[in-house]
């Protein structure tokens, strides 16, 4: 007998379907980038950049690829087993001030856009490749330490390199290629210029990662130079430097001028040895007259290799490239007023007139100078 609340058959309870796994939430979304702080001048074209004031645009090392550069400079001092780190800012121009431990970085190599201005007014923008940049740390490092550690004042200091009071003008010295009694690392053999830069060419050379600097200079009188500095390095590695501050000159966050006065002033400076009349010595490279139909005319001839000769002329005067084009612009326009062909083949007219123009350029420099006075 089934009970009163029994059934004979009873349905078995649904089964509640299986809730669905929560499906995975979407990754956020990255935050946008912050605004760039140069954003108000980095995409301007340069007649609008050049109104802007050097302090304005607010450059920095931090975050910059000079920051990597000054990061590699204190790897290398630090491989040396060397403590001294100079303080690093951004300048005017490259520049190690007198008797003052830091080091001077051209502020246009802070940014990109600045570089390309740079490159826009003065032809090109020094220290813009990593290796030239590092060769120019090293050097005005090689200053910084030599004012640090007051060495310019040890006697063995002076008896290699000479006297720190020597007047001199970093630009206008006597040059002597063959000479092995200074080593060799910036262009124009930069070590003769005065005894503070031979001191600072021969550090920069210790400096030098990867160079065997007794090997390459074996037999040169330099060497004993070199073996000076390996050796003062080590006494001087783990002591702190006698000197650590000094003004910041020429920092390039106070300097109140636009960059179109910067530039007008720094072109002035760059090209104002080189005014005179061309005419005696276009007369010698070229002729009025060409010797048959077809010879080219000197000023195309001129603008055709412009580049080649701005390069090998600078290289051999150790002049800026800025004023090497000025000189060769003027050049240009003055043979096209004359009307004048090339007289030679043309690779022989080329050298001729490469050893014509440095010999000018040479002449004729006046008081050549660098913005802002650095060494």
């Amino acid at each position: 007998m089934i009970a009163p609340e029994q059934t004979a058959h009873q349905a078995p309870a649904p089964v509640e379907p299986p809730t669905p796994a929560p499906s995975p939430m979407p990754p956020p979304e990255p935050p946008p980038p912050p605004p760039s702080p140069f954003a108000k001048w980095e995409s301007l074209p340069d007649p609008d950049l050049l109104r802007w004031r050097i302090t304005d645009l607010k450059v920095r090392i931090e975050g910059s690829m000079v920051a990597r550069r000054v990061e590699q400079l204190y790897a290398e001092l630090a491989a040396r087993g060397l403590s001294f780190r100079p303080p690093c800012y951004l300048s005017t121009e490259w520049l190690t001030p007198d008797r003052i431990p830091a080091v001077g970085i051209a502020f246009y190599l802070a940014h990109p856009r600045l570089i390309k201005l740079e490159r826009a007014m003065m032809v090109e923008a020094e220290g813009e490749s990593e290796a030239e940049c590092m060769k120019l740390l090293r050097h005005e490092t090689g200053h910084a330490i030599n004012y640090a550690y007051r060495l310019y004042r040890r006697s063995r200091w002076r008896e290699l390199f000479g006297n720190m009071s020597l007047p001199y003008d970093p630009h206008r010295y006597v040059m002597r290629p063959y000479s092995k009694q200074f080593v060799v690392h910036l262009k124009g053999n930069y070590a003769q210029a005065h005894p503070d830069e031979d001191f600072s060419e021969t550090f920069a050379v210790w400096l030098t990662p990867g160079l065997d600097w007794r090997k390459k200079y074996a037999g040169w009188g330099a060497l004993r130079k070199l073996e000076y500095v390996d050796h003062v390095m080590r006494t001087i590695a783990n002591h702190p430097p006698e000197v650590t501050r000094g003004p910041r000159l020429w920092d390039a966050a106070k300097i109140r001028s636009t960059l179109d006065n910067y530039y007008k002033n720094k072109r002035r400076v760059f090209g104002e040895g080189y005014l005179g009349f061309y005419d005696p010595m276009l007369l010698k490279l070229f002729t009025a007259t060409p010797a048959a139909s077809g010879i080219p005319r000197a000023d195309k001839f001129l603008s055709s290799h412009r580049r080649t000769l701005i390069q090998s002329i600078s290289d051999w005067s150790r002049l800026p490239k800025y004023s090497v084009q000025e000189l060769i612009s003027r050049l240009i326009h003055r043979s096209r007023e004359m009307k004048l062909y090339i007289r030679e083949e043309p690779n022989q007219t080329l050298f001729s007139i490469g050893i014509s123009l440095t010999a000018q350029l040479l002449a004729e420099q006046t008081d050549y100078r660098d913005i802002g006075n650095g060494a």
